[in-house]
């Protein structure tokens, strides 16, 4: 038996490869950032119900765009001449797949950050009042203020 004769059955195999590891992939990354992000989203936030469902909403988010992404990636070719360039073909792909993943989960971090920080900034400035008040007025101290202590009767 000759290897070229199974060259027939190499997209098959790559596709299949592809999928298994894309999914697992993706599946793996959602439920450890699910996992360990609810106490820093709950920091971000100042409430666990509110940290809860951004966590939700962002782990919803992250399947959406990365099986979007993975699947735009999953071109299909005629033929590879041989079983090297179809696994050259899968790495190539799974490697954007895992830089991208990378790039998406530090912008994320990035973004939460910054909201983290926004918060923090706007907890120590005090806030300013909506209208002009005038400062309250000071007491003149005149000279029987000065020369009389005041009673404690």
């Amino acid at each position: 038996m000759n290897v070229n004769d199974n060259i027939g059955n190499l997209p098959i195999a790559f596709y299949l490869v592809y999928t298994t590891v894309t999914l697992a992939l993706v599946v793996w990354l959602a439920r450890t950032l699910f996992n360990t992000g609810n106490q820093f989203l709950e920091d971000v936030f100042d409430s666990k119900e509110l940290g809860y469902a951004v966590n939700r909403l962002l782990v919803i988010g992250f399947y959406l765009l990365n099986m979007g992404y993975a699947f735009l990636l999953y071109q299909i070719e005629p033929s590879y001449g041989s079983v090297a360039e179809a696994w050259n073909q899968l790495v190539n792909r799974l490697g954007v797949l895992f830089l991208s993943l990378g790039a998406i989960h530090l912008v994320n971090m990035m973004v939460l950050w910054r909201v983290r920080t926004h918060r923090d900034r706007q907890g120590r400035i005090p806030v300013a009042p909506s209208a002009f008040q005038p400062p309250p007025p000071v007491p003149a101290k005149g000279a029987a203020d000065l020369a009389a202590p005041p009673s404690l009767a």
